[in-house]
């Protein structure tokens, strides 16, 4: 008796269980009716669908970290390193993303792998060091450029960790201690230099007016008595008593 009242609750149940769906605000659903992309992609909020018929697949619009593994690249001047990216990009076409590939965040991550290779392979150890900027740049570029047909924008690529071999570090650290010492060298040349061009200048000053002169030499007597108790014997010009013994007549 209770039988068809239980079929027609469960078949509400069903129903609604089959044709009601929420999307949050970040995501998008893409349906299919009989195969079919029914339109635009719907969301967010409530969507209704006819069940068995309508088919929806979940997008989510969320910028994606991707983490690139680490690659083995020889570089173009044949240096063996391993190297880690990280990749963001986001859905900008949701139905692009299921339609044109089969799983978007396996494509990405495996042209991600690639791209990175085939980039770093035709830098040297020096730009892939000193000028990463650029080769992020690069990388987004090519990223972008392909991912575009299945409706992701790769917005920015970071090359994280490039590990070296243990002689390429120790043959980088001994050019960095070289080029330390030379600048070292460099500057006390040129300190030794502006010394002696000062030194030069003074003594062109002191050789124009004896009276200068003079009055340096009796200044260093005064600092030579300041720091000890001695005695300094020492010639006086006889310039300076010349005037006394003309009195003294």
């Amino acid at each position: 008796m209770y039988i068809p009242y239980l079929f027609l609750i469960v078949l509400v149940v069903f129903f609604l269980v089959s044709a009601i769906k929420i999307l949050n605000e970040y995501e998008r659903g893409v349906i299919f009716r009989l195969g079919r992309v029914l339109g635009t992609p719907k969301g967010p909020g409530l969507i209704i669908l006819i069940p068995v018929i309508d088919r929806m697949v979940k997008v989510s619009l969320r910028t994606v970290v991707l983490d690139v593994p680490p690659q083995d690249v020889i570089t173009r001047d044949n240096i063996s390193v391993k190297v880690n990216a990280v990749v963001y990009f986001r859905v900008i076409d949701p139905s692009k993303a299921i339609i044109a590939v089969e799983n978007y965040l396996y494509a990405t991550s495996q042209l991600s792998q690639t791209t990175l290779r085939s980039v770093l392979g035709q830098a040297e150890l020096d730009d892939l060091l000193s000028h990463r900027e650029k080769i992020n740049e690069t990388l987004q570029e090519i990223l972008d450029t392909h991912t575009e047909p299945w409706g992701i924008k790769v917005s920015n690529v970071e090359v994280k960790n490039v590990d070296l071999p243990q002689e390429m570090q120790r043959a980088i650290a001994r050019q960095a201690e070289a080029e330390r010492e030379r600048r070292a060298k460099v500057i006390s040349a040129e300190g030794e230099f502006q010394a002696a061009t000062k030194l030069a200048q003074a003594s062109d000053i002191l050789s124009k007016n004896p009276m200068s002169l003079q009055l340096r030499y009796l200044q260093t007597l005064i600092e030579i008595s300041s720091e000890k108790n001695s005695t300094v014997i020492f010639p006086v010009p006889i310039d300076l008593i010349t005037a006394f013994v003309d009195k003294l007549k």
